[in-house]
């Protein structure tokens, strides 16, 4: 049964992040983060989406540009933008939607926990003003190392007295993405008909698809090859900062799985029933205080968390090398925040 449902309806939402139903819905976006190179993207394509009536922009610099570029675009949504801390607080104003993919990118040679203090402490200063301007809004955490900020984000939004654990989340769609797109191209299958749900965590080990409850049978020929594509799943992006040879990290389709991400977040607010994504959130499912299963997204953010579903022996084996990596990182961030 959960299998099923999965399988139903991650291919449903899957297959768009433009519009999410032919009724116009009026919902208010902030992206924290909209100058950089996952933010530009990503501001561009949620420009698009006629679900969007205002789309705020912000960033420490060069936002004006960014905003002026966006408005040429002949899309419903108004813009609103923001430069610095003074501007912050009036991009997050009764935002409903508040994305953040701010930071530091990944250079070659780098892991995602390299990135930490310097992210760590940008989303607690973000996720701050959320708690201020916007504290029901559902907030979706791009910024790496995600295992680590999204409870950076809980314990901030605790001491604010504003914390539901329903409304924040991390986005891990990218990891789903990449799944549907190399074990596509592995069995000769069109990746928009594929969906693979993706549990864990969104670094290294902690990732891990799930291709026994795929959309579609995936037969390996090998025990060789399905460690390989499992492999490159779990270090897809260190392949992206090789390749761009120190230009950057994934930011293309980072902004293309967190648009089609805010877009299921849009379709739950506004009742759209069965939209169900991966996410990272706070839940207990493997003993561990945050994991990324698929979830059922409603008005409040998560409404029913579809947990595990049935494993295969290889994936208990991957879920067991997770939970350690899980378990540091989530302590890590828990204790930069309460220092701060």
């Amino acid at each position: 049964m959960f299998a099923q449902f999965t399988r139903k309806s991650l291919a449903t939402t899957a297959r768009t992040f433009s519009t999410s139903s032919q009724v116009r819905q009026n919902t208010k976006v902030a992206v924290l983060g909209a100058a950089g190179g996952i933010g530009q993207p990503l501001s561009l394509l949620l420009k698009c989406n006629t679900s969007i009536s205002r789309l705020g922009v912000y960033d420490v610099a060069n936002t004006p540009g960014v905003a002026a570029d966006l408005s040429h675009i002949n899309t419903p949504a108004s813009l609103v933008h923001g430069k610095g801390d003074a501007e912050l607080d009036k991009v997050l104003k009764d935002a409903e939607i508040v994305v953040i993919p701010a930071g530091v990118p990944r250079k070659p040679g780098q892991t995602r926990d390299d990135l930490f203090n310097t992210n760590a402490g940008i989303v607690r200063t973000l996720v701050e003003a959320c708690a201020k301007n916007c504290p029901k809004a559902l907030i979706a955490i791009i910024t790496n190392p995600v295992n680590s900020t999204v409870p950076i984000a809980a314990e901030v939004l605790k001491k604010k007295g504003c914390y539901d654990p329903k409304r924040v989340f991390g986005v891990t769609t990218l990891d789903l993405v990449r799944s549907s797109t190399f074990i596509a191209e592995y069995i000769g299958a069109n990746p928009i008909d594929l969906n693979i749900p993706v549990i864990g965590g969104h670094s290294g080990v902690t990732i891990i698809p799930i291709t026994s409850q795929a959309s579609q049978k995936v037969t390996f020929k090998s025990k060789e090859d399905l460690d390989k594509l499992t492999d490159r799943i779990q270090n897809a992006g260190t392949e992206v900062v090789k390749a761009k040879a120190g230009g950057g990290s994934a930011t293309l389709s980072m902004a293309f799985a967190a648009a089609r991400f805010t877009n299921s977040l849009i379709k739950g607010l506004h009742g759209e029933k069965n939209v169900v994504e991966c996410a990272y959130v706070e839940n207990e499912v493997c003993g561990v205080k945050y994991f990324s299963t698929p979830i059922v997204l409603g008005k409040g953010g998560v409404e029913k968390n579809l947990g595990l579903g049935e494993l295969n022996d290889y994936e208990k084996g991957l879920l067991e090398k997770a939970i350690p990596e899980l378990k540091k990182d989530i302590q890590k961030g828990e204790e930069f925040a309460k220092k701060g």
